[in-house]
């Protein structure tokens, strides 16, 4: 199976590149794991609602390139699901034994995502009510994949 972080933007600081190595490194064991960047588009100081539209669109467009028909994509948005470390595990088995070749999991840019991503995606998951940098939802959700493989595996690592 493969598993694919589709986002927007870069990670620029070095402490969240060197994490998500880490992160990358240790899923090397289980799954085959993919990046999949794309542009994140300037937005203006006191932008209007029409452009911030317009800003997600573009940005969408660009997340919907990186997803193939048959991929399963879950969204990663304040509207989503709660689960349980140990349900996203579950899931993560569910996706393996039903022969899922590619779960994409979608981080969507500071202004969210267009209507389009939102109605791609089969699924969607909230990991909490706050607002997080999206570079550290990107690291937090490796360290959530991982977590879910040791949980299935029944390996040392959750407590």
């Amino acid at each position: 199976m493969k598993i694919r972080i589709v986002c927007v933007g870069r990670l620029k600081e070095k402490y969240w590149q060197d994490a998500l190595k880490e992160y990358q490194k240790r899923l090397g064991a289980y799954v085959n794991l993919e990046i999949c960047e794309v542009n994140d588009e300037k937005t203006p100081d006191r932008a209007s609602l029409k452009e911030c539209e317009q800003i997600k669109n573009r940005e969408g467009e660009r997340l919907l390139a990186k997803i193939k028909p048959n991929d399963h994509v879950v969204l990663l948005d304040l509207k989503g699901k709660m689960l349980s470390s140990e349900d996203l595990s579950a899931r993560i088995e569910g996706y393996m034994l039903k022969g899922q070749e590619t779960i994409d999991y979608v981080i969507g840019g500071s202004l969210g995502v267009s209507e389009q991503v939102k109605a791609r995606a089969n699924e969607m998951l909230c990991f909490s009510k706050m607002t997080f940098p999206h570079q550290m939802m990107r690291v937090i959700l490796l360290e959530q994949i991982y977590r879910g493989f040791k949980i299935m595996r029944h390996e040392p690592y959750h407590k």
